[in-house]
């Protein structure tokens, strides 16, 4: 079932990130999608949910009320969802595998006269944090919220959510200035293993959640593209070290 629901009190993107997590954790409640310029929440839901616990379950600042309920289990409608709903998660997924695909560009057009294995994923790791904490410094507020509802540091320690793009900053001028790499690959590693295993965690429970990957600025959805994105990135800073 998906429900459709008013909601009050939110002023920015922090509070639409803080809804959707909230609401995300409770049982049953398989996605959540706020607009914030509508003031509004769409909730998938496994079983009824009452409104009473869904309001409950969020600060006293937002207030809760229901809109309409739609049935999304109706036949008219099923035949065509699953091709809807792979090409809009196609479409969201777009900027990302643009994004990538110019950073591995630069990457192999800065060395293809002299190529290297080692150099090329150097450069590829520098430019990937470089652009992905550019996405992530636009809105410092809002991005903690959003990464805090997959990744597990940053949900018990919310200051780690804060520093996190001036991390990423941090390690991209680290590889493209070659200033002290092995320690840029030990913290490569330690921050996207533990990021890996929230979005696991996330992919395996069918949480419908925004991934933080780009900040807040473009709504790119959690799938298994974060998954890979991450787990080329963990390869590459394993490689290097083992080279």
């Amino acid at each position: 079932m998906k429900h459709t629901y008013n909601i009050t009190g939110m002023t920015c993107n922090n509070c639409k990130a803080s809804v959707e997590r909230y609401l995300s954790e409770i049982d049953d409640i398989s996605e959540v999608s706020v607009n914030l310029e509508k003031g509004e929440a769409e909730v998938k839901m496994d079983k009824h949910i009452s409104t009473d616990l869904l309001q409950k379950a969020l600060p006293e600042k937002y207030t809760l009320s229901e809109k309409k309920v739609k049935n999304v289990f109706t036949s008219s409608s099923m035949s065509a969802m699953p091709m809807e709903e792979e090409k809009s998660k196609l479409q969201q997924l777009k900027p990302l595998i643009l994004i990538i695909f110019y950073i591995a560009s630069s990457s192999i057009l800065l060395h293809y006269k002299n190529w290297s294995w080692s150099v090329f994923m150097l450069d590829f790791m520098g430019l990937f944090y470089i652009v992905f904490s550019f996405f992530k410094m636009l809105d410092l507020k809002g991005f903690p919220e959003s990464f805090s509802m997959y990744d597990p540091l940053a949900k018990r320690i919310p200051i780690y959510g804060k520093i996190y793009p001036f991390v990423e900053t941090a390690l991209g001028i680290m590889f493209l200035m070659r200033l002290e790499i092995n320690i840029a690959l030990i913290v490569t590693l330690v921050v996207l293993v533990i990021t890996t295993i929230g979005v696991t965690k996330t992919l395996l429970d069918k949480k419908a959640i925004r991934c933080a990957c780009l900040g807040t600025a473009l709504k790119l959805p959690m799938t298994e593209a974060t998954f890979i994105e991450n787990a080329i990135m963990i390869v590459m800073a394993s490689l290097m070290l083992i080279i």
